[in-house]
């Protein structure tokens, strides 16, 4: 099942597209939320490729620590959550990672939460004038019991729009 991200005014490649494509399982749910930052690509990929440090952006992470790996395709990271949030850590692994493609995706693969099979893919493009990013953020993840598919897309697509648009504000930064 194709996770439909929102339109917009420019079409992808169709490579790019197909890795926003989750095959989704009974019980779970697919989303994708697009953000579109008045910063270079590069400046954009500088904060988001650091699968070390995604603090730097995702505002409800506390600290992360690299388990095993040096940031590369298999890195283990262990992330705390801030106070408040349903969760305590999560443990999440880097499954790619290409520089050139501007991909970053990772899976949740343990910890203290409700997210269980978490996937997520990010894809940078540049805007048609080439000064802006498109951020395209898609997930998959199973829905928890006593919870409604549309109750967990509304909380997990709030998690990443809040993450994207702190990730569009610190690339504007970067760039004053």
């Amino acid at each position: 099942m194709l996770s439909n991200p929102r339109t917009t005014t420019h079409p992808f490649p169709d490579t790019i597209s197909s890795l926003h494509t989750h095959p989704v399982g009974h019980h779970q749910c697919c989303s994708a939320v697009i953000q579109i930052i008045n910063a270079p690509v590069s400046t954009v990929w500088a904060v988001v490729r650091r699968f070390d440090n995604p603090q730097a952006y995702k505002n409800f992470v506390k600290s992360c620590h690299v388990l095993n790996g040096s940031g590369d395709v298999g890195t283990l990271r262990q992330v705390h959550v801030i106070s408040g949030l349903p969760a305590a850590t999560s443990t999440e692994r880097l499954d790619i990672l290409d520089d050139e493609r501007h991909v970053l995706s990772f899976s949740v693969i343990g910890g203290d939460h409700r997210l269980s099979n978490y996937r997520s893919v990010t894809t940078l493009h540049p805007t048609p004038t080439g000064t802006g990013t498109v951020v395209v953020e898609s997930y998959v993840v199973d829905i928890p019991t006593g919870n409604t598919k549309e109750e967990t897309v509304g909380f997990v697509d709030t998690i990443v729009k809040c993450n994207l648009q702190s990730l569009a504000k610190i690339a504007d930064d970067k760039l004053s």
